[in-house]
């Protein structure tokens, strides 16, 4: 056996010379490496082009087996093609979830239910044959509803009524007091009806009604005043059970009205007390729920209109009513 590199003896018998033959062997061997080197390269780099691999990355390797059927959970088992199974996390954002709804306030009328009713309506004005029509209202009939009065200026007793009641509700509901209120800004063209607005205090079981109004009188009677149901029992009219609970509300309301405002008892009826008693208002005959009407001061005389006329009155005129419903009913 030979263990160097050095060139095999020459066969026997043999002319030829024996370097001459191993050189000629080797020579072959290193032709053909060279050559086979070039394409080599060549499928390595067509591989990796294919590949989308780039320098540096190496050819991935075989793909993974998908687990079995029977290993995959439920979920996973009956998912579709793109949805994600039950049980894993979703890759796209959550929805929030809704937001909740508000708690009512908790005061002294929770649990109680306000009816407020913003006297008149702007759009009478536009249908007086409309409100004009007759109802019944127990002691006689009377106009479905009247348009309401206005300042010299043009402002409407129908405007001032919605925005104290709004105003009023507001104060009520912080109180923690259900509030109705019987028609909204805009809501409707005309109206509604008297005999309306006492089914809706009806209706609603209402704890308290109170109804609000500006007067229309000459100029220089000044102040509010509140107006208390009668005792009749006529028709679809019978005030008896109301006419107690009634006038406490409207002495309720009386007191703290004139405080908050510092608006004094009307100068030209009620003898001061600011406390008027009537059997032909409709609202009134027919509530079956404890109601008054307030007059928050007059319209016509230009030393009320002024505050009629005032926002920061306004709130004013709101909260004092607010503030005589919550004795009446928060005790």
């Amino acid at each position: 056996m030979r263990y160097d590199d050095s060139p095999p003896p020459p066969e026997s018998g043999s002319s030829a010379n024996p370097d001459r033959h191993w050189f000629t062997r080797r020579s072959t061997l290193v032709v053909g490496v060279a050559a086979l080197a070039p394409a080599c390269l060549a499928g390595w780099v067509l591989t990796q082009a294919l590949s989308g691999a780039g320098p540096g990355e190496t050819l991935p390797g075989p793909a993974p087996q998908p687990a079995s059927h029977s290993a995959l959970s439920p979920g996973q088992r009956d998912a579709k093609p793109g949805s994600t199974p039950s049980g894993s996390p979703s890759t796209e954002a959550s929805t929030p979830a809704a937001a909740p709804a508000p708690v009512p306030a908790k005061g002294p009328l929770t649990g109680k239910t306000v009816v407020v009713d913003p006297g008149h309506n702007t759009g009478n004005f536009k249908h007086t044959d409309e409100i004009d029509q007759q109802v019944d209202i127990g002691t006689n009939r009377k106009e479905c509803d009247t348009t309401g009065t206005t300042t010299n200026s043009g402002y409407m007793e129908a405007e001032f009524t919605m925005d104290v009641s709004k105003r009023l509700r507001t104060a009520l509901e912080a109180q923690g007091a259900k509030v109705v209120l019987t028609h909204e800004a805009g809501d409707r063209a005309w109206g509604p009806c008297i005999t309306e607005r006492a089914r809706i205090g009806n209706e609603a079981n209402a704890d308290a009604v109170v109804s609000v109004h500006a007067d229309g009188v000459s100029a220089g009677n000044r102040g509010f005043h509140i107006i208390l149901p009668a005792k009749v029992k006529s028709g679809a009219a019978d005030t008896a059970k109301i006419v107690g609970p009634s006038r406490e509300l409207g002495e309720r309301i009386a007191g703290n009205f004139a405080r908050t405002t510092g608006s004094a008892p009307a100068n030209y009826l009620g003898g001061g007390t600011g406390l008027v008693v009537r059997d032909d208002l409709g609202g009134l005959n027919l509530s079956t729920r404890p109601k008054v009407f307030i007059e928050c001061g007059n319209m016509r005389d230009a030393k009320d209109a002024a505050q009629l006329t005032s926002p920061e009155w306004r709130q004013k005129a709101a909260q004092g009513i607010a503030d005589g419903i919550v004795g009446f009913l928060g005790g």
